[in-house]
């Protein structure tokens, strides 16, 4: 027989009792169930936290075998969605999950959100839209919200509290014009993505020990990752949800942030004051431009 308390007790002492049932009590939303995400939903129901909703619109295949939580020959073909809600309701039968399986979207997004005491970002890096309209509304609705991305085999995290500075402010995407060409929309949105990539990672640590330019290609949604980074990103994470949640300890926020890179033995806390206006970040902007232009002419 399944019994909480006992589940989760090897919690305490890091956290009371008192701390372990407001945990229990807690909701958690997480956009995204496939690298990072499939990793902050398991240790966060480890954590006993037992109030999720979650959401995947993609299959596990192959080619998420390296890294990702949920990803094996048994659910090849199957939504990640279902099969991280199973895995959660395995680790905790009592849990609450709803499971939005056709994406978030302009229509779901205030259930969603609903009731949530933190946003747990794991989008696609490359759903840049949807997820600066997730910021946006929980801006609005005061929920923190919180990403660690994998950057190489290290993890960078930012964090965006209510009141203070918020993720269009930071990461100043540019938007489309009107009348502009296929062509000039395809070449702003690789931009805008190598935005995301700097404003969440303002150190580009990981640029240091890349051997193999040519395998970042954003026009072809392709990026390398590996399942040391997204390890750490969980960590790394979940102790922020952590101290969220119960109101204990200092959370780094925007325009703050903090990359640990294992690889380098490095931890780099940033600060860049306007975000991605920052001139430090407009020098990395062009700097990673340019890398990735000429390691595509080479290519």
């Amino acid at each position: 027989m399944f019994n909480y308390e006992e589940a989760f007790s090897r919690n305490i002492g890091w956290v009371t009792k008192e701390e372990q049932q407001k945990l229990r009590n807690s909701k958690v939303a997480i956009g995204g169930l496939g690298g990072v995400g499939g990793d902050h939903a398991t240790v966060c129901a480890r954590l006993g936290i037992a109030n999720f909703n979650i959401s995947d619109l993609d299959d596990y295949d192959v080619a998420n075998f390296n890294r990702q939580a949920g990803a094996c020959m048994d659910t090849i073909g199957k939504p990640k969605a279902d099969v991280m809600e199973d895995t959660l309701r395995g680790i905790n039968p009592e849990a609450n999950i709803k499971n939005f399986k056709e994406g978030i979207n302009e229509e779901n997004l205030e259930e969603f959100l609903d009731g949530v005491d933190i946003y747990i970002d794991s989008l696609d890096i490359f759903a840049l839209e949807i997820r600066r309209k997730v910021f946006r509304r929980c801006y609005e609705k005061g929920i923190p919200t919180i990403t660690a991305a994998p950057m190489g085999m290290g993890t960078s995290m930012l964090v965006f509290k209510p009141g203070q500075m918020t993720f269009d402010e930071y990461f100043a995407m540019v938007d489309e014009k009107p009348g502009m060409s296929d062509s000039e929309k395809a070449n702003l949105f690789n931009d805008n993505i190598i935005r995301f990539v700097c404003g969440v990672s303002p150190s580009v640590q990981q640029r240091h020990y890349l051997v193999d330019r040519g395998s970042i290609n954003f026009f072809e949604k392709k990026v390398p990752s590996t399942c040391m980074g997204i390890s750490l990103a969980a960590g790394v994470l979940c102790t922020n949800v952590l101290k969220l949640l119960l109101k204990r300890g200092n959370v780094i926020h925007a325009p703050r942030g903090m990359h640990f890179d294992a690889y380098r033995n490095c931890l780099k806390k940033t600060w860049r004051p306007f975000g991605n206006k920052n001139p430090l970040q407009l020098f990395m902007f062009w700097y990673v431009k340019d890398a990735l232009k000429k390691a595509s002419e080479q290519s």
